[in-house]
């Protein structure tokens, strides 16, 4: 193991004794802030400790075995020991490796989810109401809360655009690869002569921005405008301008929302989806030129990739960016993400190694 990685190691498990202590005291819970603080931090140290407890242990078993090596009635023995025992502290060498890698400092956090229809008029915005579930889907399985924010359907089911709020521990950190476009490839219902028709839709996955930390909105770089709602919500639709749009003027971006009767809801909603947009513009610039210095396939935030087609003919998804394809495109629309999610997560921790790797030689 590298003299840096040890080091680092042994002060995990330096501050992991420190945090156990903290924790024992009497008054832990006194300051709720600083004990779930201490709690968090405990929670993500403790297994990387745990880990490199047993790489010691094993590094210590190779030890007591190789003094056995001298002694004939134990050398076949102490020289299996010792090969069995090299091959798993290589795992847990490698697996230390992942664990140390740098964390995103978003991942934790709740996400604004955008789907839009793209090519492909009514069909196009019916897979958008499809996508739309699958990852409504995939939040339920993972206990998380979906609250839609803003939505445009279409005239034959679907929607133009949906907007939705994903409430949940490492929604980010799950979700953060789904940004690009998705492709569908199927036999549309208002196709009369069974032609397997191209549509697209583009996905936004963008985290929950702390105004105060991370976005300052300057009141005098906005403009709100207040309108009346259109489309479902009975007579009231019409009676009152409870409908918001806000114009961030420095960056052009503009947020609708009409879906709650109440316009001080309604602002509050589309100021929390400016600022997760603005902090998503900055996230994809330096995105950018991380992938002009070094060619990233995942993460790259380029929202005109084509990420992902699912083609129902063949029952297949492929994800292009890790030559991926499974046949089990019913399971996965129903919100079984997670083989696709796990193998761009590895795929991305591999990018990263080699990077450390990199650095690693240069210095």
């Amino acid at each position: 193991m590298k003299p840096s990685i040890a080091a680092k190691l042994a002060h995990l498990t330096g501050r992991l004794e420190e945090i156990t202590r903290l924790l024992g005291q009497e008054n832990a819970t006194a300051d709720l802030d600083s004990y779930r603080k201490l709690t968090r931090e405990h929670a993500e140290i403790a297994p990387v400790v745990e880990l490199y407890q047993q790489y010691v242990s094993g590094e210590e078993d190779i030890k007591a075995a190789q003094e056995m090596v001298g002694d004939p009635s134990m050398r076949d023995f102490a020289e299996t020991e010792i090969k069995q025992t090299r091959d798993r502290i290589a795992g847990i060498e490698a697996e230390l490796q992942k664990q140390l890698l740098p964390k995103d400092p978003n991942d934790e956090r709740n996400i604004f989810l955008e789907v839009r229809a793209g090519t492909g008029g009514d069909e196009s915005a019916l897979f958008a109401g499809e996508l739309f579930r699958m990852y409504s889907r995939f939040g339920e399985r993972n206990g998380w809360q979906v609250e839609v924010i803003s939505q445009s359907p279409s005239d034959l089911g679907g929607y133009k655009e949906i907007i939705a709020k994903i409430i949940g521990q490492g929604a980010y950190s799950k979700l953060k690869f789904e940004s690009g476009g998705h492709r569908v490839q199927r036999v549309p219902v208002t196709e009369t002569q069974g032609r397997i028709h191209t549509s697209a839709c583009t996905v936004a996955v963008m985290p929950e921005a702390d105004e105060i930390a991370d976005v300052v909105l300057n009141p005098a770089e906005l403009r709100i405008d207040t309108f009346r709602a259109s489309g479902a919500g009975g007579q009231h639709v019409n009676k009152t301008d409870s409908a918001v749009r806000v114009t961030h003027l420095p960056t052009g971006i503009v947020v609708e929302c009409q879906d709650d009767r109440s316009q001080h809801k309604n602002r509050a909603r589309a100021l929390g989806v400016l600022a997760a947009r603005i902090k998503d513009k900055q996230i994809r610039e330096q995105q950018a030129k991380t992938a002009a210095t070094r060619k990233s396939l995942i993460g790259s935030g380029d929202r005109s990739e084509r990420i992902r087609t699912y083609n129902f003919p063949q029952g297949r998804v492929s994800d292009h960016r890790i030559n991926l394809t499974l046949y089990k495109i019913n399971q996965i629309m129903d919100g079984e993400l997670n083989e696709l999610i796990s193998a761009l997560t590895a795929e991305h921790q591999t990018e990263q190694l080699a990077q450390l790797a990199e650095e690693t030689q240069q210095a």
